[in-house]
């Protein structure tokens, strides 16, 4: 059974559309990011996955069942972008209070934060926490009663890098353990290594969706190959361009080719074949390269309909 199933949905309040035809999955113990620009649709995904809204079009199911089934929803976790919490309690009540309205055990509260690294500020009032320690006790709160589907909206704003990679590895266990993860944020670098698939969104529509491996053979962005210490780059650099590579000079005694898909492991295999660099560089396009590609792709054909 998946653990998200959407199948042609559409959304709009009133006239005015911001889901068109959305199809998406995601299967148990995968981690799903979904990306996109301010309004292209992600928050209003989630709340219909949440049972907040209900589609103006098209069949959703979460966890086998209709999103809005009370069974549903107590298996869910969900952390918004913006947390807010009744200031004069403290963490501990916090978590305390949300386990009751979960039918939560509350002998998870003190685990949840110490995996969070609140257990030092679990009895100040949340008040006096910090814009990081507030969304580290959102997260707590989200993953109180094991969910199996979880929800994050821009989970890294107010986190530093430290708290920033222990959120990462949190969701790396969780995965492991078999819950399904989807992951809302423009913070791209770094998010990459913790996904199984991206899905891009842009409009309202679903520009794209596979695995970073899929998505770069789609779009057909070079991956490059930086070589150093070449006492012979120039004769490479005439080599590589008469074979019809992108190749340029980086620095004294070093090399760039574009290696288009396909072509990137010959062309290793002849370097090192052929030559001795002192060291090799592999670039592969990022997530930020994939994601930048997609928007302007949707930028260019609505330009071409615009001239048409």
């Amino acid at each position: 059974m998946s653990a998200v199933e959407i199948h042609g949905v559409s959304q709009r309040y009133g006239s005015m559309a911001v889901l068109h035809d959305l199809n998406l999955s995601l299967a148990e113990g995968e981690v799903l990011g979904l990306f996109g620009h301010n309004g292209a649709g992600k928050t209003t995904s989630m709340k219909l996955i949440l049972g907040l809204l209900a589609p103006s079009e098209g069949q959703l199911r979460v966890l086998g069942r209709q999103p809005a089934d009370p069974d549903v929803r107590r298996q869910l976790g969900y952390l918004p972008e913006n947390v807010t919490f009744y200031p004069q309690l403290s963490g501990r009540e916090t978590l305390r209070h949300f386990a009751r309205l979960k039918g939560a055990s509350i002998g998870q509260v003190d685990e949840l934060l110490g995996q969070v690294g609140l257990t030092h500020a679990a009895d100040r009032r949340v008040k006096t926490y910090s814009k990081g320690m507030r969304q580290r006790l959102g997260l707590a709160q989200a993953l109180l009663g094991e969910p199996r589907l979880l929800l994050l909206d821009e989970p890294t704003v107010g986190l530093d890098p430290i708290a920033t990679g222990d959120l990462y590895q949190l969701i790396d266990r969780l995965r492991q353990r078999g819950t399904s993860v989807i992951l809302c944020s423009h913070v791209l670098p770094g998010v990459e290594a913790h996904i199984d698939r991206a899905a891009i969104l842009a409009k309202g529509r679903l520009q794209a969706v596979g695995s970073l491996a899929q998505l770069r053979r789609e779009a057909g962005l070079p991956t490059r190959i930086r070589a150093s210490g070449m006492d012979n780059g120039a004769a490479w650099l005439q080599r590589w361009g008469a074979a019809g590579h992108a190749a340029r000079e980086t620095g004294e005694r070093s090399v760039e080719v574009a290696a288009i898909n396909g072509h990137k492991v010959p062309l290793l295999r002849q370097l090192l074949g052929e030559s001795e660099p002192e060291d090799i560089e592999i670039h592969q396009p990022s997530l930020e390269d994939l994601y930048r590609y997609y928007m302007e792709r949707v930028g260019d054909a609505r330009a071409q309909e615009g001239r048409s």
